[in-house]
């Protein structure tokens, strides 16, 4: 069977990934990165996810090592997560370089397992403006991981698979609805509480997306939305 890395953060988009990797027909092997977040529930709605998906094999990789870094309000407590809605400004949600790293050790592990494809959620259009979930980076290290592979330059080279970056976040949970993709384990708030805060960036576009789908989100959040 054809195998896919999948970078899995727990969140809504890597969840639908890992739900259209699985109808295409791949043997699943998600790697999740413990990157020093202010919070672990999105590893342990990675974990959950992978169970569900009676995954093979789960890396969870400790980079505890960008909270040393910092530069983001997820790695940096002092910093403030905004709630005032998005922006034309790139946010301090922003981790530098973070998929670049994460790409990087995806596909080491592709080449150890013998992967053909890594599949990743980013997306360009219903997002927060990271420099590194617009096409051209995917384009270039589509190009760069192959140049740097003993896959690569050996004719057996590794696919990015970007299946959602062109879509809308309604558009998104369409697909994931369709190949029944179990939302009610993912988390996507930046604040890691026991509830969604329904106000940062991440909460506000899941909202939008749900609502548009006039489906309620199985997650629970801090005030009540409405839905349809």
């Amino acid at each position: 069977m054809k195998k896919a890395v999948v970078i899995l953060s727990g969140g809504l988009d890597s969840a639908t990934c890992m739900g259209i990797a699985k109808d295409e027909g791949y043997e699943l092997y998600p790697i999740t990165f413990h990157y020093g977040q202010r919070h672990s529930r999105e590893v342990e709605s990675a974990i959950k996810m992978s169970e569900y998906y009676d995954t093979r094999s789960h890396k969870v990789i400790n980079l505890d090592w960008l909270r040393q870094i910092g530069g983001s309000s997820l790695t940096d407590i002092s910093l403030d997560v905004p709630t005032s809605g998005l922006t034309d400004e790139i946010p301090n949600t922003y981790v530098p370089a973070r998929n670049l790293i994460f790409i990087a050790l995806a596909t080491a592990y592709a080449e150890v397992i013998s992967a053909s494809a890594l599949f990743l959620g980013v997306n360009s259009l219903d997002y927060s403006g990271y420099p590194d979930c617009r096409p051209e980076f995917i384009q270039s290290m589509s190009k760069t991981i192959n140049l740097a592979t003993k896959n690569g330059v050996t004719g057996m080279n590794i696919k990015i698979e970007t299946p959602l970056i062109n879509m809308t976040k309604a558009e998104i949970i369409k697909k994931g609805l369709e190949l029944g993709v179990p939302y009610h384990l993912t988390t996507s708030c930046y604040q890691g509480k026991e509830l969604a805060c329904a106000r940062c960036d991440s909460c506000r576009l899941r909202i939008k997306g749900f609502q548009e789908n006039k489906i309620i989100d199985p997650i629970d959040y801090e005030k009540s939305i409405v839905w349809n």
